[in-house]
């Protein structure tokens, strides 16, 4: 599906909107889910915390939003959160400039390149303004951090442009109370918040955004011996690194020295074998490992998990193998020790990020998971029945006979334990086809047969297939169809 299909289901679904859309000064960036898209969201997040969090025994905090400047002074984020910028010297208007070249130039211009070399790829391509033609002035930086100010007195602070440096920060005092043992992970889903330049593309770039996040803490001398490759030796994993791309199994992966080492490849399977059942196209995703000028400011070695979407490839996830730079940083700038025992050593740990960007990944599963039926002249969200956000249409054939009592009672035997949708309203047919691009699954039929026998039917959204199933034990029965795998 392309773009334009996505924003309108997503418009006339409820699953998103612009924040404050009915204000004229309303800023580009903010983004809102409505009933359909929270519950997409919140049904992503237990995935990923069943197929990342616990399968990888791993800890979850919950983080402050808001933190001191000193944290974001030690984390090099003050001085290296910044993306390049250009100013056209008519209108004002400002572009993100490694973006604005690479459109002119038809080549690929990394963000991380020095200012000299994106103004010289600028002038090079002939790039202008794209509001009003005009010349552009020289690239700088903009930090894109929001600061606030703390109490009357406008004490110093920043919200946090990722949900990690709490993890840093609290590290110590986790493994100590938690009686951690390395390599240890811990997790954080929540808002993170960027002053980006130009967002665009709804939930694709925001300045207002969820992530979920994996810390992993490891004795650098020991990441080719731990984890057990175990259950996630067999996932393929597609690998490109310059212009070729390779599918091997994740132990191949590790021993091949494709990966950098076992503990990456582990990782790295894991966050495969979730994407595997979100609905998203395994053929059409891949990590793409990152050279020198396209990592982060932090990052030694660094491969982003993409997917293809109808706009071309897009990053769902950064997995940078980050050293020792945030501890060795924030121990610095607290004077506190953050070294912890493994076994008789006592050693600085190092971090492999695992950095997941919900907003665009549950855009990437509406665009794969929505298609047009022609045959049958209706519109499928063919989402995971565990992620769909109305597992099950309760409906009546008709309004009376006593009929739409009876729909009543069995939506009120099973609100509780699924997320439910009640419609009387409208022929049945176009009734069946809603809840189909809405993405529910099943559907169950009051009709004047359950009023003789007590059975009900089930229609398969997928293959709208039809069974007679009876009332006791209908719960069981939709439970097992929309059980997580």
């Amino acid at each position: 599906m392309e773009y334009d299909a996505v924003m309108r289901l997503a418009l006339e679904r409820g699953f998103y909107f612009p924040s404050g859309g009915a204000y004229a000064d309303a800023h580009a960036g903010f983004w809102e889910y409505g009933p359909a898209g929270a519950g997409l969201k919140n049904r992503f997040v237990e995935l990923w915390r069943r197929e990342m969090v616990r399968r990888g025994s791993m800890m979850e905090i919950d983080g402050s939003q808001v933190m001191p400047r000193s944290v974001f002074e030690a984390s090099g984020h003050l001085g290296g959160f910044a993306d390049p910028i250009t100013r056209c010297q008519e209108c004002g208007a400002t572009h993100r400039a490694d973006r604005l070249a690479s459109e002119a130039s038809g080549r690929d211009v990394p963000e991380r390149a020095e200012p000299a070399e994106i103004d010289k790829a600028i002038a090079e391509a002939g790039a202008r303004c794209p509001g009003c033609g005009g010349g552009l002035g020289p690239v700088e930086r903009f930090n894109m951090m929001f600061g606030v100010g703390i109490g009357p007195d406008g004490g110093e602070a920043y919200l946090r442009p990722e949900t990690c440096q709490s993890i840093f920060v609290d590290f110590p005092r986790i493994f100590k109370t938690m009686r951690g043992r390395l390599p240890l992970g811990i997790a954080q889903v929540g808002k993170s918040f960027r002053n980006e330049i130009a967002p665009r593309q709804s939930l694709l770039r925001l300045r207002e955004f969820y992530q979920a996040e994996i810390e992993v803490f490891c004795n650098p001398a020991r990441m080719g011996e731990a984890p057990d490759l175990g259950e996630v030796a067999g996932v393929r994993l597609r690998i490109q690194d310059g212009d070729s791309v390779r599918e091997v199994a994740c132990g191949e992966a590790a021993e091949s020295g494709l990966v950098p080492c076992r503990l990456i490849a582990y990782y790295m399977g894991l966050l495969a074998s979730f994407y595997e059942k979100t609905g998203i196209d395994p053929g059409r995703c891949r990590f793409r490992r990152l050279g020198d000028k396209e990592k982060a400011f932090y990052a030694e070695a660094a491969y982003d998990f993409e997917v293809e979407v109808s706009s071309g490839w897009l990053e769902l996830v950064a997995c940078n193998y980050r050293g020792s730079h945030d501890l060795a940083g924030h121990a610095s700038g607290t004077g506190e020790k953050f070294e912890v025992m493994d076994g008789e050593e006592r050693v600085l740990p190092h971090v492999f990020e695992i950095s997941m960007g919900i907003d665009r990944s549950l855009y990437a599963i509406l665009e794969h998971c929505l298609r047009e039926d022609p045959d049958h002249e209706r519109t499928v969200l063919s989402l995971p029945p565990y992620l769909a956000p109305v597992q099950v249409g309760v409906l009546s054939l008709v309004k009376k006979d006593g009929l739409r009592e009876k729909t009543d009672d069995v939506y009120s035997g099973l609100k509780r334990g699924f997320g439910a949708f009640l419609d009387h309203s409208g022929a049945i047919g176009r009734r069946y086809r809603r809840l189909d691009e809405a993405g529910a699954p099943l559907a169950v039929t009051v009709d004047h047969q359950t009023l003789k026998d007590g059975t009900v039917t089930i229609r398969q959204r997928d293959s709208m297939k039809q069974e007679r199933v009876p009332l006791e034990g209908l719960a069981g029965v939709i439970g097992r169809m929309v059980a997580y795998p």
